[in-house]
């Protein structure tokens, strides 16, 4: 519950605990062993923030938060919890909070989309699991489509921009470096087994406006519910979205410094997938962001089975601990006990490492930061319980809150403007035409080449016919003549011989 600028999340021996508003961007960490408790803690951090007036985001593996959008009701279990610390149950006043639900498949919530160009190479090669070279030529890829101003929207785009980049690889070569067909044909493949996992729902437009995160209603903070339990099934994707939503959150949101209470708490549930087979680089940029993100207002809340599952650069910004009960059957969990039980400042009233061990379900050491940003010293406790639903909600009640929520109807409709893919087409069926219109002028050219051979070849045998009778005319007549003559000579000679008689 949330009073005087103060969240109150347990209760201990001592009385109730809480973390101070302004260090509640100093990030935390929830962790224990399945079964423990760690959700309903997540649950009742989350319904302190609404209270507050800070919205939430968090992903829901099993449905069981979405509980939190529907009013609680008393039970044995809270009687023998307000009997405990004192507290009337008569002054509890159950209710639910306003949540908004999302789902990146479109299935149980509003769709949550992005770009090709926001999602960028890096992730986006994560997520793919592509080796050094083909992130290099995919990087390289997408510094083409930028300088060629040919926008990078949905998968489709993608491949398009491989293929094309591709087939003009030796004029791309000297400047931004060597391109493989191998390692884009490759890409291609990855990407087909990313379209097929929902990478096509995922990428396109209209893309998700993080500020649609940033709600209130009522005074109380919106928890914005991603439905994750088809979404766990592809942890790549899963991790990877998650990580883009962060960084999207980072930098489009400006710098506030420390307030009185943060803009907006992101819990990461199964946080150790964030850094599962991740490159040292990408594990650096969630280490940066994380680090710097506090100055943003937002508060980023690890949830996990052992501490030991973050970085330790990570896990030392994660200021506000709460530690359910572990489990060592194995030496390797008595380490991750250990490695837990050092993480706390301890408390000479118990041994930390001893009750790691014993916790009961919905107990926790709990260790939120002081007024000057120190961690307290650990303590005891039994976290509060919610307020509003604990468990899952029908999917009638799920349906009516998507129909009535504010921004019902902005993200439904996928939209496919023109960008590269229409764009590369185009020039395509340009050059296409160019060249059939090149090939049509050769073949008329080559057409009235032939004909005119054939008229000239036509002309002259029609001179030569009438030259041979010119030639044949002349010599006719050249005869003719000088027999014409030779009878005249000779009958001009008989008849004067006969004259003489």
């Amino acid at each position: 519950m949330y009073k005087d600028n103060q969240l109150y999340v347990a209760h201990s021996a001592e009385g109730p605990i809480h973390i101070i508003g302004k260090m509640a961007n100093r990030h935390g960490l929830i962790a224990g062993a399945t079964g423990t408790g760690k959700t309903v803690t997540l649950q009742v951090l989350a319904e302190t923030f609404s209270q507050a007036g800070v919205p939430c985001f968090m992903a829901d593996m099993k449905g069981d938060l979405s509980g939190i959008s529907q009013t609680g009701g008393l039970s044995k279990f809270i009687e023998k919890r307000c009997a405990e610390w004192g507290m009337d149950t008569a002054n509890l006043k159950f209710e639910g909070c306003p949540v908004r639900f999302y789902d990146v498949f479109g299935e149980q919530g509003h769709p949550m989309r992005t770009t090709i160009e926001k999602m960028g190479a890096l992730l986006l090669a994560r997520l793919m699991d592509l080796n050094e070279t083909q992130t290099g030529i995919l990087t390289l890829t997408f510094r083409i489509a930028k300088d060629e101003k040919l926008p990078l929207i949905d998968m489709k785009d993608l491949r398009l921009m491989l293929d094309y980049v591709a087939k003009n690889a030796n004029r791309y070569e000297t400047t931004y470096g060597n391109i493989s067909s191998a390692s884009v044909g490759a890409i291609q493949r990855a990407l087909l087994a990313l379209s097929e996992q929902g990478g096509d729902l995922f990428f396109g437009e209209p893309a998700f406006d993080v500020y649609d995160l940033l709600q209130t209603e009522g005074g109380r903070g919106v928890m914005n519910i991603l439905a994750a339990d088809k979404l766990m099934l592809q942890p790549k994707l899963y991790s990877t979205f998650l990580m883009w939503l962060l960084t999207e959150i980072y930098e489009k949101m400006p710098e506030i410094g420390d307030m009185e209470l943060p803009k907006m708490v992101f819990f990461f549930d199964e946080a150790h997938m964030l850094f599962k087979d991740t490159s040292k680089a990408l594990t650096d940029k969630i280490e940066q962001i994380v680090r710097l993100i506090r100055s943003k207002g937002v508060g980023v809340y690890f949830i996990s089975q052992s501490p030991s599952d973050l970085p330790e650069t990570i896990l030392g910004q994660c200021g506000n601990r709460v530690q359910h009960a572990l489990r060592a059957f194995t030496p390797k969990d008595q380490a991750a006990v250990r490695s837990a039980a050092r993480t706390f400042r301890q408390n000479p009233a118990f041994e930390t490492e001893r009750e790691i061990l014993e916790l009961g379900t919905g107990e926790a050491l709990v260790s939120f930061l002081d007024e000057k940003g120190a961690p307290s010293m650990v303590q005891k406790a039994k976290i509060l319980f919610p307020l509003s639903q604990i468990g899952a909600i029908t999917p009638e009640q799920r349906s009516a809150i998507n129909e009535s929520s504010r921004i019902s109807g902005k993200y439904e409709s996928a939209v496919d403007r023109e960008s590269a893919f229409e764009q590369i087409m185009k020039q395509r069926e340009a050059a296409e035409k160019e060249a059939a219109q090149e090939a049509a002028r050769k073949a008329e050219e080559k057409a009235a080449e032939k004909e005119e051979k054939e008229r000239q070849k036509k002309s002259s045998k029609s001179r030569s016919s009438s030259t041979g009778k010119s030639i044949f005319s002349k010599v006719l007549g050249t005869a003719f003549t000088y027999f014409a003559k030779t009878v005249a000579t000779q009958l001009a000679r008989n008849l004067t011989k006969k004259s003489k008689k």
